[in-house]
């Protein structure tokens, strides 16, 4: 049985965990930062553990009087997660002052796959704007985001980028668009680079059973989770206030894995 889109949004937005209430002690409504995003994003529950969305980690890094409403959502691009009534669900619930981050393009390079495919340059585009001018109309803040790296290297050591004309795309949207820009993907490939290509399989998900160069374990999404946070300040998206932690370690075992729901 098929659901509809709002059978879809609803059921999305009863899984959705928040990292804290909508209301202060005064009444007053906290703000919310919302994702729309893939795996490399995705809430991770028991079932999946060591692996790590950068999603989990960002609450640990913004001011408590922030929320993250975490909508990515795994083998999702910027077409299917629209088909699927997602982005229905985040603007059923997002708010005048609130932020919704969107990073797409792991899934949407998937030619073979009609249902997720996008073109860079305009049905990847074209699936944007539908976030943006979403956003925009319920007095939200559309930022977009470059899509983080894999962990990718050549025969020389040096790493690669993997995302094709993407993140040219995006970048170009933003601009045209004039919407806050997080290069992600360039902030995370320069990372790896720095790292090297053995260090940085301690970032990602390898395990005695599996070598995963796309998602990331608690320190690699505590890692991408600071560079979305230090492009959120640069951009002034958020003020110094409005975060924390940046400078500090964060525990490993702050990162927990919820049971799935039934």
């Amino acid at each position: 049985m098929s659901l509809s889109r709002r059978q879809v949004a609803g059921a999305a937005l009863a899984a959705i965990p928040l990292t804290a209430g909508t209301a202060h002690a005064g009444g007053q409504r906290s703000r919310a930062l919302f994702i729309a995003g893939d795996s490399t994003a995705a809430q991770k529950f028991t079932d999946a553990a060591p692996e790590t969305g950068w999603g989990m980690a960002l609450p640990f890094l913004l001011h408590k009087e922030w929320r993250v409403a975490n909508h990515a959502v795994n083998g999702r691009s910027s077409r299917s997660f629209f088909d699927e009534g997602r982005l229905d669900a985040i603007l059923e619930a997002i708010a005048p002052g609130d932020l919704l981050l969107i990073q797409f393009a792991h899934n949407d390079e998937k030619k073979d796959d009609p249902a997720r495919y996008t073109e860079p340059w305009t049905t990847y585009q074209e699936h944007l704007r539908l976030y943006v001018d979403g956003a925009r109309a319920r007095g939200a803040r559309p930022v977009l985001a470059t899509a983080v790296e894999r962990r990718r290297f050549d025969a020389a050591g040096n790493a690669v980028p993997s995302h094709g004309e993407y993140p040219a795309a995006i970048r170009a949207l933003a601009g045209r668009e004039g919407v806050a820009l997080l290069d992600v993907q360039a902030l995370s490939l320069a990372l790896w680079q720095e790292l090297g290509a053995e260090e940085t399989k301690r970032y990602f998900n390898w395990t005695a059973t599996e070598q995963d160069n796309t998602h990331f374990n608690p320190p690699g999404a505590i890692a991408v989770a600071r560079l979305v946070v230090r492009e959120l300040l640069r951009t002034r998206v958020l003020a110094p206030r409005d975060v924390r932690r940046l400078e500090e370690e964060i525990p490993e075992e702050w990162i927990t894995w919820p049971e799935p729901a039934a």
